[in-house]
């Protein structure tokens, strides 16, 4: 661990960096997510059965929601990949302003584990159903 040699602001400099992307990542995930809703809902019906009164989903509607659920995970993991490094990074910086580089390094390990992104799917599911 010698021959660290970690200049804190910029490490701050870089961590808002980070974070102006990372902000900017989850705007264009959100305008993402209601561009394909519109689609969904733009996309039209099938008649069941002949039927004008029981109608469902269209084939680009189902297609596209398909789609959604097939990429899901990776577009969750942009931003919790992000916030895992710049969180790593700081506590990491911190451990090594006090000195403690077996902190520090622990830290940095830690942050180049991979996000668990299906606890995060399942915890926005569960506050997207309490709405």
């Amino acid at each position: 661990m010698t021959g660290w040699d970690i200049t804190p602001a910029g490490v701050q400099s870089v961590i808002s960096q980070v974070r102006e992307a990372a902000a900017s990542m989850g705007a264009g995930i959100k305008l993402y997510g209601a561009g394909v809703e519109g689609a969904m809902e733009s996309a039209g019906t099938l008649a069941v059965g002949g039927k004008s009164g029981g109608q469902a989903a269209g084939l680009v509607a189902v297609a596209l929601s398909q789609f959604i659920k097939g990429t899901e995970t990776d577009v969750a993991f942009l931003p919790l990949r992000a916030s895992s490094s710049a969180n790593g990074a700081i506590e990491a910086t911190n451990a090594y302003i006090t000195g403690n580089l077996e902190q520090a390094w622990n830290a940095q390990r830690q942050a180049m584990l991979a996000p668990d992104v299906t606890a995060f799917l399942e915890a926005a599911r569960e506050q997207a159903a309490e709405k």
